[in-house]
């Protein structure tokens, strides 16, 4: 059958939901029998996602061929079960780039190079190839950024040009939202109907709006929609805030989204099995066993005088799926690792029953998170250490069990006289240079996991996990820095144990403290919160949590 094609856009407001609404309908598709894939469309001009501070647009999402990209391709993997890749993300840097080489290379051959029909066209190659090389039926692809931007002028006349070339095949939903002032007490559609007012000056004529709320939409707000905006009031989805994300795609359906999309697009009508889905929004929303709380010293939490969850945003998704299939509830507390380095860690983890130090780079705040690090281990809580969380308790290690005061990793001291932490040769040409983008270490790389070790137990536990015949797994990485395998000797005499290692390079990948030691002492290089699914939470942050919740009866 043809391509089918469904643009989500936005409108009033960012941050509605989007992807959480694109990757809804995708999931209501794939659960239905239909063969789907996603494409985001962002309107900066990076390359990727991997050079912007998560505290300017959220946590960048890593997948496994190494893309650094938005978190709304972690969405997506969340709830396709589907690992994204390249193609799924594209950026106008990206299209300019490749238009202004085309150019340079002589390819348009002395053509006068344009954005309507040369970006256009880009754009609609860049979405044709993701559904080719995912062989899906349909696409969905997500609109970055509100109706009405400059920035995203482009994606807009691609959608336009596709609803014109394929009559038919083409859906247009808009996420839209409706205030409602505390002074008036009502929700508001002026807003709405001046987003879709503005999509109509585009060409785009929608044919669902999901209305973002805080209450369910009533039959009011429907029929003002239908009359204001050119939509059967039946096409108006309500989107009530919700306790979990993952209640809308059960929202939609309620509301025959499904069945509706099938019928434009003249798709035969298939009854899904959401059964598991279901399930797992029951745990989420089932009282809890247990009530553990865990502190996370980082340094990308604030904006101005408000604090972001989607500076970590998979990490905190990875500790939620761990939480519901252990029965716990985890309170988070956000703790500034510049603020541990001038008032010290104690009072900010007073009553905790587990400690993360997620990924970071540079100096600041790093003192804290390695102080952060060595208070878990002298007091035996919990510890996960992610990134440079792993690498910061093993300089810890280093200077307070082995004794070596100034040592350091060589990213924050390129003169400590024992650098544990040190650039890979490969890395050091490249910084050289300052190529920063694209250049780390990235996407999923294979290691051999020792037997007899913490992390052998946790990862042989589960089947998908560890393959046992040859100790293999993977995860995704995202780092310059490195273990340095010169100082080994000195932190095993000592009681750290190197459990996994790189198949390429032998690199050290998870350092642990053994059991006899420790409850729970273990960091790892790689990046497992990237990983982690609702229906298959990591069997790290499984094991985690679930010597939190030990430790916590104790």
């Amino acid at each position: 059958m043809p391509t089918k094609y469904i643009f989500v856009s936005g409108g009033v407001i960012s941050g509605l939901g989007k992807g959480i609404a694109s990757a809804s309908i995708a999931f209501l598709l794939k659960s239905a029998g239909f063969s789907v894939t996603l494409i985001k469309c962002e309107n900066y001009l990076n390359i990727d996602a991997g050079t912007i501070n998560p505290i300017e647009h959220g946590d960048p999402f890593l997948c496994e061929d190494g893309t650094e990209a938005d978190m709304d391709i972690g969405t997506y993997e969340k709830f396709l079960d589907k690992d994204m890749h390249r193609y799924n993300f594209v950026t106008m840097g990206q299209i300019y780039k490749v238009v202004i080489d085309r150019e340079r290379r002589f390819e348009y051959n002395g053509e006068d190079v344009e954005a309507i029909p040369h970006i256009t066209n880009e754009i609609i190659d860049r979405i044709n190839n993701a559904a080719r090389l995912d062989n899906a039926d349909i696409i969905v692809i997500e609109l970055g950024g509100t109706v009405g931007e400059y920035q995203n002028m482009f994606y807009y006349e691609a959608a336009r040009l596709l609803t014109l070339k394929h009559p038919g095949n083409v859906l247009h939903v808009h996420v839209s939202y409706l205030p409602t002032p505390p002074h008036l007490g009502e929700p508001k559609t002026k807003p709405t109907q001046q987003s879709v007012r503005a999509l109509n000056t585009l060409g785009i004529q929608p044919d669902f709006i999901i209305a973002r709320s805080e209450k369910p939409l009533d039959k009011r707000r429907r029929d003002r929609f239908s009359l204001f905006c050119n939509i059967l009031a039946e096409n108006v989805i309500s989107s009530p805030d919700a306790a979990s994300v993952y209640e809308v795609p059960l929202q939609y359906f309620q509301q025959r989204l499904l069945q509706k999309i099938t019928q434009k697009l003249s798709l035969a009508d298939s009854q899904p099995d959401l059964s598991a889905w279901e399930d797992l929004v029951t745990k989420i929303k089932s009282k809890k066993s247990h009530n553990i709380t865990i502190a996370i010293v980082g340094k990308y939490f604030a904006t101005g005088e408000y604090q972001l969850r989607d500076s970590y945003a998979a990490l905190m998704d990875a500790i939620d799926h761990a939480a519901w299939a252990n029965y716990a509830f985890v309170k988070t507390v956000w703790v500034d690792a510049q603020k541990v380095e001038k008032e010290g860690i104690e009072k900010f983890v007073v009553g905790i029953d587990g400690l993360i130090v997620p990924i970071g780079w540079g100096v600041r705040g790093a003192e804290g998170m390695s102080a952060a690090a060595g208070f878990a281990r002298d007091h035996k809580i919990p510890y996960l250490g992610l990134c440079y969380g792993m690498q910061l308790a093993v300089v810890s290690f280093a200077r307070d069990v082995i004794g070596w005061k100034k040592a350091n990793t060589t990213e924050n001291d390129k003169d400590t006289p024992q650098p544990v932490i040190h650039l890979m040769p490969a890395q050091k040409e490249i910084m050289t240079r300052r190529a920063y983008g694209g250049t780390m270490r990235l996407g999923a790389w294979q290691a051999k996991v020792k037997k007899g070790t913490r992390a052998w137990e946790i990862y042989s536990k589960y089947d998908c996990a560890l393959d046992t015949k040859t100790g293999l797994t993977s995860e995704r990485h995202r780092h310059r820095y490195e273990f340095n395998d010169k100082f080994i000797s000195d932190f095993e005499k000592n009681g750290l144990v190197i459990s996994a290692r790189s198949v390429v390079e032998n690199l050290a990948e998870i350092v642990e403290l053994p059991k006899e030691t420790h409850p729970f002492y273990l960091g790892t290089q790689g990046h497992p919160e990237y990983k982690s699914r609702p229906l298959r939470p990591h069997p790290i942050f499984l094991e985690f949590i679930s010597a939190c919740i030990h430790a916590s009866r104790h």
